[in-house]
């Protein structure tokens, strides 16, 4: 199993641990980016991605995560609340991907991985700051995401309760669970096939040649699917 990790931040807080709990329990093979340390762009508004990617000016930055994404059978993005949602670093970075939401040019190999959205906070946000991260990972075509909350109740990791951290530990052995049954079977719910549809008429015509060309060239608009 090969598995990406996309941090909202570059210290190893409460977030970082459960993360790492988690993938101790997957086991498998690890490569983990931190933000803003690994990349700290931010998204200029250009729109140049969208006639195409590598016309990104931080294209050759983000190669190694992209590539990192789309070699792993599970990414996961991890970010402690911020003012109620992710941080600005984990935004930053995902809105550089906006070309692969599935109204663009959906990577195929999206639609058979599974994504974690992990967040935690001493209080409250961790649902907000989860859907700032799992947007893009349905847009993307994952197959299947899967969401982890964890109200520590502390600012330090350090200092959190031996209560909680054994929550911690309960919660990430059941989804380390889940997520190795399905690694290599995951397939995309109804919501996702229903959008791709909607995405592949709208395509016979489309409104941006590239992405027309994108979806001909799949063979998406003529019915071919990117999942088995």
């Amino acid at each position: 199993m090969r598995i990406a990790v996309i941090h909202g931040q570059s210290h190893k807080g409460s977030t970082y641990n459960v993360a790492k709990e988690l993938c101790d329990k997957l086991g498998g093979e690890v490569t983990e980016f931190f933000l803003p340390r690994d990349f700290d762009g931010v998204c200029r508004g250009c729109g140049a991605c969208f006639e195409s990617e590598t016309k990104c000016p931080d294209y050759e930055k983000l190669r190694p995560i992209t590539e990192a994404m789309d070699s792993a059978d599970v990414i996961i993005f991890t970010s402690p609340v911020y003012v109620m949602h992710a941080t600005g670093s984990m935004k930053s970075f995902l809105d550089h991907y906006g070309y692969r939401f599935m109204v663009h040019r959906p990577e195929e190999k999206m639609f058979s991985k599974q994504a974690v959205c992990i967040a935690t906070a001493a209080g409250a946000g961790m649902k907000s700051t989860i859907r700032d991260m799992a947007d893009s990972a349905f847009f993307w075509g994952i197959a299947r995401t899967h969401e982890l909350g964890i109200a520590v109740q502390e600012t330090r990791w350090e200092m959190v309760k031996p209560r909680i951290k054994k929550r911690i530990s309960k919660k990430t052995k059941s989804l380390a669970r889940k997520i190795s049954k399905k690694v290599g079977k995951a397939r995309p719910g109804i919501k996702t096939k229903g959008f791709f549809k909607i995405m592949s008429m709208m395509q016979k015509n489309g409104f941006n040649p590239p992405d027309k060309a994108y979806w001909a060239e799949k063979g998406w608009t003529k019915g071919k699917r990117p999942w088995k």
